[in-house]
């Protein structure tokens, strides 16, 4: 099966795309290779799948009409896994028109190329920065989100609503996944496991918002790509409710972990403790992030179980023999 899998060069995307390639299946990656962070840890994850002779990158913008519509008419995708994407809460306060050139207009793009060539199945990624300040947990699907606290999880509720528009319009069957913190090897540099453990390694101090008070979902790379792939062999069909073959589907790890615990994870594995300097919650931040994962389950018989030791021990491991340390 011919799959597209946008953001090829991110975290997500490199892992994805990796899982498809060991399947045997054949990946057509897409990444504008944008510098939003280091451009040589984005080199490092398509060297992982060069070695692949069913792998092909193209570079390319989303936002790039011309360049989206050629893609499409060259390959003839049956499938579309949608991770492309300007990543970063922070990040949206300081570069808006970064968020909306690639998460409107290109998901926009995207969806224009998978109505216009039959694309079996497209499968989106949204975020659990969705849910807002939503103070019911865990978060369900089902719960409004009308209420974002930061452009780019405004650009995601707008994803999700374009993609429901073309799956009624269209019937394209679309999944949008609402991810929940997402860690693991050769993860972002700009995330928290990175940045802890860099500077405990290089005995710096952490930073720590909220003076530790929040909690977050986090998830395992691993249990991140074992949903995608499950859900992305499930299209969604019409129902009764709701004509559009759409769904919306959580995968988190289903047990939030006090900042604290994480912070001792991190410890544990590099061996130190870290000198800790407490300050107060960022605009954008969110108390808590907490999925519900009952569809999940219910869909693909899955549910995340990595643990936040075992996973940040395999980040740390990683860490170490990335740079050498």
């Amino acid at each position: 099966m011919k799959y597209l899998v946008t953001g090829v060069a991110g975290f997500i995307g490199m892992h994805t795309a990796l899982r498809l390639l060991q399947q045997g299946e054949q990946v057509i990656g897409l990444d504008n290779l944008n510098e939003y962070y280091d451009p040589a840890l984005k080199s490092y994850r398509l060297g992982q799948l060069q070695e692949y002779p069913q792998f092909q990158f193209i570079k390319a913008d989303l936002a790039d009409r011309e360049a989206m519509d050629s893609l499409f008419q060259t390959h003839g995708f049956q499938r579309v896994i949608h991770l492309g994407a300007q990543a970063g809460v922070r990040h949206s306060l300081n570069a808006p028109f970064a968020y909306a050139d690639s998460n409107l207009t290109g998901t926009l793009s995207i969806l224009e190329g998978c109505r216009h060539h039959q694309v079996e199945h497209l499968v989106f990624a949204s975020s659990s920065s969705v849910y807002g300040m939503n103070s019911k947990v865990p978060f369900s699907e089902e719960d409004p989100v009308d209420h974002p606290v930061s452009l780019y999880a405004a650009t995601k509720k707008s994803n999700e609503l374009m993609a429901h528009a073309y799956a009624h319009l269209y019937r394209l069957p679309v999944t949008g996944l609402r991810f929940f913190t997402v860690y693991g090897p050769a993860g972002r540099p700009d995330m928290a496991p990175w940045l802890f453990t860099e500077a405990l390694l290089h005995n710096r101090p952490i930073k720590v918002f909220n003076h530790g008070k929040m909690q977050r979902d986090f998830t395992y790379i691993d249990d991140i790509v074992e949903g995608i792939l499950r859900i992305q062999a499930r299209p969604p069909q019409a129902e009764k409710s709701d004509p559009a073959p759409y769904r919306i589907c959580n995968i988190g790890n289903n047990q939030p972990i006090e900042l604290s615990r994480f912070i001792q994870a991190i410890e544990t594995a590099c061996g130190r403790e870290a000198e800790k300097i407490y300050l107060p919650m960022q605009p954008g931040d969110v108390p808590v992030t907490y999925a519900d994962t009952t569809q999940l389950e219910q869909l693909v018989n899955y549910k995340p179980t990595t643990t936040i030791e075992a996973g940040i021990q395999a980040f740390v491991d990683w860490y170490r023999t990335y740079h050498n340390i």
